[in-house]
């Protein structure tokens, strides 16, 4: 696991109001080099924007690659990929879908990661995908978060990118655009300690889950995790319930709006057992919710793309930034508490009690079919969820 370093200046961009324009200027301002990834990259008017952005960068002789998830942005049309090929940006599908209905195990093997690199000296952070957040009539913005990143982490975050992007050209035959350049430690006044982490198939397999077990653990106040698809394997479930038993304030922020139904659902399968160890439970009501971030005691917090669910922590790649700063986690935890007055509802035991009998089944069919897929795709089993 790598270790903190020091002098970061981190800028929080909530939802994609503050990310898109942050996103789009650094685009603008690159001069040598762009290298960019995402989990969807939708053909909407901000898929639209991003991408007529990195064919400007490219025509005014900026190397542009950017690497998409096959099955996230296995809709991205055929038309806009040339377009962006003819105008110089190189474009890469991590493994690529073939035939939808395939029955691979692979298949569930995505780029999770939504990270982007700027000449070496600038880095976006975070969850949020290139698609717009406006989720209709009634909704709030999708929730969500990125950071914008300028320090030593950035080359760190430079270089993951640089192996991702070789990994798949080499998987794929193909000749890749970048090579290894010695980019000028970059020099900020910041006062924050960052660290990246990412969890792969290979050495980092655990390590976005061991950084969250390793900071409740140490917890002595406070704990708050806004996560979208929440179902902790057996090992986070005890020492949140532990820290919560030991007087540590746990707060879970989770969502409520079923995109993903049958791991939303599976969830509430613990919500009886966090309750009773005395963790507090709410869930997220104007919108959609996409958030994947932590504060502990006000001074530790992380923000990337990693949930706390077997498909995150067991199967994808993920990146999350680690972050050692009171006036950064304060900053975070502020728009939490700020979430949870407004657009939150707080889950009380009487809720489940008073759950009807169908609701109980559909939680208890849902959570056995994630068993029984974990178990049939070899991945995690009970090893995971017991």
């Amino acid at each position: 696991m790598t270790h903190y370093l020091d002098g970061h200046q981190l800028t929080l961009l909530r939802d994609g109001l503050e990310f898109f324009p942050a996103l789009l200027s650094a685009i603008d301002a690159a001069q040598f080099e762009i290298r960019l990834e995402t989990y969807i990259f939708a053909s909407d008017d901000i898929g639209f924007a991003v991408a007529r952005a990195l064919m400007r960068a490219a025509q005014r002789g900026v190397r542009v690659g950017l690497l998409l998830d096959g099955f996230g942005a296995y809709a991205f049309p055929a038309s806009l990929r040339q377009e962006m090929q003819d105008a110089g940006v190189q474009v890469l599908f991590f493994r690529p879908e073939v035939s939808r209905f395939a029955l691979k195990r692979s298949r569930l093997r995505r780029l999770h990661r939504k990270l982007s690199c700027f000449d070496g000296q600038l880095a976006f952070i975070g969850g949020i995908n290139i698609i717009s957040d406006d989720d209709g009539p009634g909704m709030a913005p999708r929730y969500d978060y990125a950071v914008a990143v300028k320090g030593p982490v950035v080359l760190e975050i430079e270089q993951a990118l640089l192996r991702e992007w070789q990994y798949t050209a080499w998987m794929q035959f193909k000749k890749s655009i970048f090579a290894r350049i010695q980019w000028p430690l970059p020099t900020v006044a910041g006062d924050a300690k960052a660290r990246l982490v990412v969890r792969d198939n290979a050495r980092n397999r655990h390590a976005i889950e061991k950084a969250y077990l390793q900071a409740i653990e140490a917890a002595q106040s406070e704990i708050i995790i806004a996560n979208a698809y929440f179902l902790p394997g057996l090992r986070l479930r005890q020492a949140l319930m532990r820290a919560a038993k030991r007087g540590v304030k746990v707060v879970l922020l989770l969502q409520d709006e079923r995109d993903h139904a049958l791991l939303q659902y599976a969830s509430w399968a613990y919500y009886r057992d966090l309750l009773h160890a005395g963790v507090e439970i709410y869930q997220y009501k104007s919108g959609f919710m996409h958030a994947k971030v932590a504060v502990i005691d006000q001074v530790w917090a992380t923000v990337g793309s990693s949930n706390i669910d077997p498909f995150s922590l067991l199967l994808a790649r993920e990146a999350n930034l680690i972050v050692e700063n009171a006036s950064f986690a304060q900053q975070l935890r502020a728009d939490l508490q700020y979430r949870l007055q407004r657009d939150a509802l707080l889950i009380l035991p009487e809720h489940i009690h008073q759950a009807s009998y169908l609701r109980r089944a559909v939680v208890w069919t849902c959570y056995g079919l994630v068993r029984l897929l974990l178990g049939v795709s070899g991945y995690g089993g009970r090893k995971y969820l017991e």
